[in-house]
């Protein structure tokens, strides 16, 4: 777990927005990251991409929730290889492949630990569009504090707990793999 990161996108622009769910329509606001080998969150602005590559490349395993689905194809718009080539754990496929169905991060986090989000992704897009960056900033290391949360519960307890649509909370035995985690970081990024 030392080298493992957790990692949240926000985007400026909404699927919606764009009529479409091609994620290459999509824009990069903020990647939040928390670092196991500092015990240390940080932001980083689409500018900033650049600083935060090699970072993931040095990373035993990306965490994310939903990150194979939203956050890497996002990020491969910007990224100089394939960033799905980097070890990576998604939390919500683990959970899926035990419910058949995926269920919100906030779900997740609230039946396993009593938190949750502190609001939804529209609200990140507009604190951008607005340049209110620290709010931005805020909300989304919120969320990788929650998924960062739920990830060390699954790995202590081997489970976490989902809240059906009646409110009551399943168990879901997961495994989230940490003897599978790699010891070797891979360099994919040009150093030009």
């Amino acid at each position: 777990m030392k080298d493992e990161v957790v990692l949240d996108i926000e985007t400026q622009n909404t699927y919606q927005e764009v009529g479409s769910r091609d994620t290459k329509l999509l824009k990069v606001s903020l990647v939040g990251v928390y670092f196991y080998a500092t015990d240390k969150y940080e932001a980083y602005l689409e500018s900033e991409l650049p600083k935060l590559w090699p970072l993931l490349e040095r990373a035993s395993r990306t965490i994310g929730y939903n990150i194979d689905g939203f956050d890497w194809p996002v990020l491969n718009n910007y990224y100089p290889g394939d960033i799905a080539k980097l070890p990576t754990l998604d939390l919500m496929d683990v959970i899926y492949k035990r419910l058949g169905y995926r269920p919100k991060l906030d779900d997740v986090a609230q039946a396993t630990l009593g938190i949750g989000k502190s609001g939804n992704g529209l609200q990140a897009v507009e604190y951008f569009r607005t340049g209110d960056i620290e709010k931005l900033k805020q909300y989304c290391l919120q969320d990788v504090k929650v998924t960062k949360d739920v990830y060390d519960f699954g790995i202590k307890e081997g489970k976490v707990f989902v809240a059906d649509k009646v409110g009551k909370k399943n168990e879901v035995l997961v495994d989230f793999g940490v003897k599978d985690v790699p010891t070797s970081s891979v360099n994919l990024t040009m150093g030009f």
